[in-house]
């Protein structure tokens, strides 16, 4: 599997929209943006909960990013702004979006990945094997990720909320994920490395749970039988 990584010219420009999306359309606290390396491959893991995520996201990391973007998102003025961001787009199984993932960070750039795969509590009870595939053929160190605050209990998967709005964002720790030496077999290791990192994630949102006053929305549309207005 191969692919060709998309320029690093769209991140240093659009990053500067989500850092005044983030700080200036919305009060957005950015804590332990010190632990992300500051060179060098990197994946970035979130849990998602709202249209907003992306963009905030983008604007937070101290570096210019990649993100995975399912296509649905890739249509109209939208679609125009992210495809000239060089964000890539997963269609399909997303074994292109994965092969362009892994030349990013081979490249030595910034990954940014909601395991989660579509927009809804942000609790990370079940997240997907992408990113812990890309951890696995890279060797990049995995900053699992917490935002709070950008849907609110009874909000649209989909909304795009009020000026001043608080939001939170968290960079954990880094981990890098070593199977262990007895694991034989991909599919061992990829298990193992999927659980490594859902575990990391879900650590990360409760902790930074257990410090703010922001919630996370009590309404799941997955879980609600609403998942039809994600189109993230």
């Amino acid at each position: 599997m191969s692919g060709r990584a998309p320029s690093r010219w769209g991140p240093r420009w659009s990053r500067h929209v989500g850092r005044f999306l983030a700080h200036v359309l919305w009060r957005t606290e950015v804590r332990g943006a010190s632990s992300l390396p500051t060179s060098g491959p990197v994946i970035v893991v979130c849990n998602h909960v709202g249209l907003i995520d992306g963009p905030v996201l983008h604007g937070a990391i101290p570096r210019g990013s990649h993100f995975l973007i399912r296509s649905g998102m890739m249509t109209g003025a939208l679609g125009v702004f992210l495809r000239a961001a060089q964000q890539i787009a997963v269609e399909g199984s997303g074994r292109e979006a994965l092969a362009r993932g892994l030349a990013v960070l081979r490249r030595g750039d910034v990954v940014g990945v909601f395991p989660e795969g579509t927009r809804g509590g942000g609790t990370a009870d079940a997240v997907h094997g992408g990113a812990a595939w890309l951890a696995l053929q890279s060797g990049a160190p995995v900053v699992p990720t917490a935002i709070v605050g950008t849907r609110h209990t009874g909000e649209s998967v989909n909304v795009w909320p009020r000026p001043g709005r608080r939001i939170l964002v968290s960079f954990g720790t880094p981990i890098v994920l070593t199977p262990p030496a007895e694991l034989r077999g991909g599919r061992a290791k990829q298990s193992w490395a999927a659980a490594q990192l859902a575990e990391a994630l879900r650590t990360q949102v409760t902790r930074t749970l257990e410090t703010t006053d922001l919630e996370l929305p009590l309404d799941d549309p997955r879980r609600d039988g609403r998942a039809e207005q994600d189109v993230s």
